[in-house]
């Protein structure tokens, strides 16, 4: 039988070392799906519950493997679907090729069912590469560019195959007088180092600095020895974006974490009070928790010359590899004596765990979310991944939780869409079976997508030597984020019909799927619920009715934020007193001293 252009796309995905698509299917991609059946699922078609979920995992895959992810959908509503993901994708540098679909070639422009003019769907998401293969011959090169742009850009790129080609036959590349095969596939990597005049500037600015922070985000993971040098030369303290955030553990004493409205109170003071700012691999976008402009001289080492100087005026700035700019940097940078700076910031961080400890263990109804993380942070095993939905429970995972060992984490960056905890979860699973996963999910973003896809986790459990996949549902009936931004936003009380969500037990249908499951709604039980999914031999689900009134009140709080909630209690939000006793509570032990 002769080689068709869907079986060539199969055979060189495998080629590259590609184990799985993630994917739905749909009659524009038959020819592809075809050829999957033919070459033994290798790889392995990996079924989602709905093509942004199948995006999504890709870009989880990508994110933990340090490989590029690959997803695959039909033409027009495939298509649309995946677009979310791929904006996932592009917002947070992450290679993920798409392969869709297309009506046939003759059909084209005449309003055929399904047809969607793609390439305007797909130019800007995919901006960095985009194609459509018209003849076989434009294969394997466009499907090699797709792969090599998504690598070199850290971006995603997309690949439209009609559908009536994918079954045609394959015919080799041709040049007019020769043939003209791709080459074979490969990763070459180069290290972009800046000039000797440059990392010299650097070093006097960091020489004469007295009060230095370091702000690392995603683009220093391959530099963590690195910055922990720079922050024992220096005697500075290390705040991480929360791309960032399992660059460095957090039992070091200098690193303050998370940063930002979501981030820890030593990360506020340390930008507030540095006068040198370090900023590595991150494109960190909140300029107000940034130190005030001027105060502090700065430099910036990111690999991508677009991105330096945008968030803050930066006087020195490096375009080069994080691991590479810091190496040569390092031996010019002077190690400071005085070490008061370093004294005050391990101080603050200390006094901050403290803090967090306190304001987890106080009383809710009928559990306080933030125990729920410091129960998981005193027991998660340090290999384990961890990935976060966006909502209030993000929160929690910013600040409660302390990364260590070779702890990774996740969530969604830049877009901050809601739904792919659940995903995230299943493509890091795929990229290290041997892992345990654990998942924590708000409760809106369980009923908007995350719930389908614990078919997927029950479908796929086998293919993992470790099961433990578990996820943890924050059940407070609420769309709780956007509760607390409108009511610190706008002093708007809560709106029912707007944020309150339909009750449900996730328990019970996690039951159903045949998954370990805890239903929790006494924070005593926290602690055995996480001893005991953490030790299962399968996916696990815990419940936890959580309080949607613990607040979520960032530890530098402006007045008017403060001032704009109680004036949504004033309103007549329903549940007033309770949300002021709860954050009177929760800044008490804020402002309390420590130690």
């Amino acid at each position: 039988m002769a080689e068709t252009v869907g079986d060539h796309v199969v055979t060189r995905l495998r080629e590259w070392g590609v184990e799985q698509v993630f994917a739905y299917p749909g009659d524009g991609i038959n020819g592809l799906v075809a050829s999957f059946g033919k070459a033994d699922n290798k790889p392995r078609f990996v079924q989602a519950r709905h093509e942004e979920m199948a995006a999504l995992s890709a870009v989880g895959y990508a994110k933990f493997s340090g490989e590029f992810g690959v997803c695959m959908a039909t033409s027009g509503p495939g298509a649309i679907h995946l677009l979310n993901g791929l904006y996932d994708a592009k917002l947070d540098h992450v290679p993920v090729v798409a392969i869709v679909g297309q009506t046939y070639r003759s059909a084209m422009g005449g309003s055929y069912q399904q047809e969607v003019d793609l390439q305007a769907l797909l130019k800007d998401v995919a901006s960095e590469f985009l194609v459509e293969v018209n003849v076989a011959e434009q294969l394997p090169n466009a499907l090699d560019r797709a792969i090599r742009t998504a690598l070199a850009e850290r971006a995603p790129t997309a690949l439209i195959i009609p559908a009536d080609l994918q079954e045609a036959p394959y015919t080799a590349p041709k040049h007019e007088f020769k043939q003209m095969p791709s080459s074979p596939p490969g990763r070459p990597r180069s290290v972009v180092i800046p000039p000797e005049d440059e990392l010299d500037h650097a070093a006097e600015v960091l020489n004469a600095g007295e009060k230095v922070a370091i702000l690392i985000g995603q683009g220093a993971r391959n530099a963590a020895e690195e910055v922990r040098e720079l922050a024992e030369l220096t005697g500075g303290g290390v705040a991480k974006a929360l791309l960032g955030k399992d660059v460095l553990p957090d039992d070091l004493p200098y690193v303050t974490g998370a940063i930002g409205l979501l981030g820890t109170r030593p990360s506020y003071e340390l930008m507030r009070d540095c006068d040198t700012l370090v900023i590595v691999g991150s494109n960190f976008p909140y300029s107000q928790f940034l130190p005030e402009f001027g105060k502090a001289r700065a430099v910036q080492i990111d690999l991508d010359g677009s991105a330096i100087g945008m968030r803050y005026p930066t006087e020195v700035n490096l375009v080069g590899e994080a691991k590479g700019t810091l190496r040569a940097l390092l031996p010019t940078v002077r190690r400071k004596e005085n070490r008061s700076w370093r004294e005050k910031i391990e101080k603050n961080v200390a006094d901050w765990w403290e803090t967090m400890t306190q304001q987890a263990m106080l009383d809710a109804d009928p559990v306080n979310p933030m125990r729920v993380v410091h129960e998981l942070s005193q027991r998660i095993p340090e290999d384990a991944i961890v990935t976060a939905d966006s909502g209030s429970s993000t929160n929690w995972y910013a600040r409660n939780l302390k990364m260590r060992g070779r702890m990774r984490g996740s969530l969604s960056g830049g877009l901050a869409t809601m739904g792919p905890g659940v995903p995230y979860a299943i493509g890091a699973k795929f990229a290290h079976p041997d892992r345990p996963v654990i998942c924590l999910e708000g409760d809106g973003a369980m009923q908007m997508n995350g719930l389908a896809e614990l078919i997927t986790i029950a479908r796929y459990r086998k293919l993992w030597s470790d099961q433990r996949l578990v996820v943890c549902v924050f059940h407070n009936n609420d769309l709780n984020q956007v509760t607390w931004e409108l009511r610190a936003m706008g002093g708007a009380p809560k709106f029912e019909e707007s944020q309150a969500l339909p009750d449900f037990s996730y328990a019970d249908f996690a039951r159903l799927l045949g998954f370990d499951v805890v239903a929790v709604d006494d924070p005593d039980q926290l602690g055995p619920a996480w001893d005991r999914v953490l030790s299962a031999d399968r996916p696990s689900l815990i419940d936890v009715r959580c309080d949607p009134e613990v607040p979520p009140i960032p530890p530098h709080a402006t007045f008017e934020q403060m001032k704009s909630t109680a004036e949504s209690v004033l309103k007549g939000d329903p549940s007033a007193w309770h949300l002021m006793w709860q954050g009177l509570k929760t800044k008490a032990e804020e402002l309390l001293p420590k130690g």
